[in-house]
């Protein structure tokens, strides 16, 4: 099992006698603590990031991609307008050091435009290309044909920006995350004579990915009197972290030696402080593109002595998945005890395992392998 620290200082938390964060303090110890908010988005804030304005423009196309799409749209139009105005003033500029404002029998630069309203227009109708036919060039300035040259080719560049921003925006794996989701709470039961942690991960739609792999994380903050902070990763090892997720799956991880939760008790469960922070990372297998799909359980996310109900049923055509019952559980036997204490295998031979309800198909070869 892998784990790691991080210590942080002058972080604001809530202190307890024995350098313990405690939550009594919903301001301190509420949701605004949650290290991986339900939706999968970190609750962090960043300050004071060294050169933060110049990370942002250097990588613009990042930058437009995350922005909200309001913000987006708004930035796309101010540029179009921008640059029709932009072009329009060198165009007035040009029919002013031409002449063609004062002298109505010049020969104009630009035909039609004799002020900053026609060209202005001038400008929006050569960089649309809408050409209602009053305006036009002519061969008299070859300054203004220059400037029509760079025109054309700068909205170009704006509308192949505009548009891989858009496509890149509306294919985001943010969109396609959305639909594969987690269970909104963890259980822990008896598998097949071993103590195991489990959730459910499922994907909504009906084009699957190719193939997913799921990891998880025990996140662990304590904090001291000094104003320092640790925060452990500790890896939890996962039996079948490599799922075609055609059904909804029960990632299982096995509660033995080398688990971070092997002396915890039921008692300690509901008074510990740490995060089960899980993920899945999979393929889409319609546009081949890389997605992962975030959540998060506390320990009051995590159900003792609970299994989840049977979702899957086998009809003559098809495998049915009701997803009403994707987050239900129901109540089996399980010691209060911890999984290092003895007497955990007396406990559950006096249950009549016929009484039990089946588990899930595609959780109940989970734990064989152990």
């Amino acid at each position: 099992m892998n784990s790691s620290t991080a210590q942080y200082s002058n972080i604001q938390h809530c202190v307890s006698n024995n350098n313990r964060s405690s939550c009594g303090d919903d301001d301190c110890c509420g949701k605004k603590r949650r290290y991986v908010r339900k939706d999968g988005s970190c609750n962090m804030i960043f300050r004071h990031v060294p050169g933060e304005w110049h990370l942002y423009v250097t990588d613009i196309f990042t930058t437009l991609v995350e922005i909200r799409w309001r913000v987006m749209f708004a930035t796309f139009a101010l540029s179009y307008i921008l640059s029709w105005l932009f072009f329009g003033i060198l165009f007035w500029i040009i029919a002013l050091a031409h002449g063609d404002v004062k002298d109505v029998t010049n020969e104009p630069c630009v035909y039609e435009v004799r002020s900053f309203t026609a060209a202005f227009l001038f400008s929006l109708e050569t960089q649309t290309t809408i050409g209602y036919g009053s305006r036009g060039m002519s061969e008299n300035c070859m300054l203004a044909i220059i400037i029509v040259t760079v025109q054309d080719v700068i909205s170009v560049f704006i509308d192949t920006f505009i548009i891989g921003i858009v496509i890149a925006k509306m294919a985001s794996a943010r969109k396609r995350a959305q639909t594969v989701g987690f269970s909104n709470t963890a259980v822990i039961n008896q598998r097949n004579g071993h103590r195991c942690l489990s959730w459910r991960v499922g994907d909504f739609r009906r084009n699957h990915m190719v193939e997913g792999t799921a990891h998880a994380q025990l996140v662990r903050q304590t904090a001291h009197m000094t104003g320092k902070m640790d925060i452990s990763y500790h890896d939890l090892e996962i039996q079948n972290n490599h799922v075609i997720l055609a059904t909804p799956a029960t990632i299982v991880h096995k509660i033995d030696s080398t688990s971070p939760l092997y002396k915890t008790r039921l008692q300690d469960l509901r008074r510990d402080s740490f995060e089960l922070v899980v993920s899945f990372t999979y393929t889409d297998d319609c546009t081949g593109i890389l997605h992962q799909t975030r959540t998060s359980y506390t320990p009051s996310e995590i159900l003792w002595g609970q299994q989840f109900q049977e979702m899957l049923r086998v009809t003559r055509k098809y495998y049915r998945v009701d997803y009403a019952l994707f987050h239900q559980t129901f109540k089996v036997p399980l010691p209060e005890t911890s999984a290092e204490e003895p007497g955990l295998q007396t406990d559950l031979k006096q249950v009549d395992p016929l009484k039990q309800e089946p588990l899930n198909a595609s959780s109940s070869t989970l734990c064989e392998r152990l």
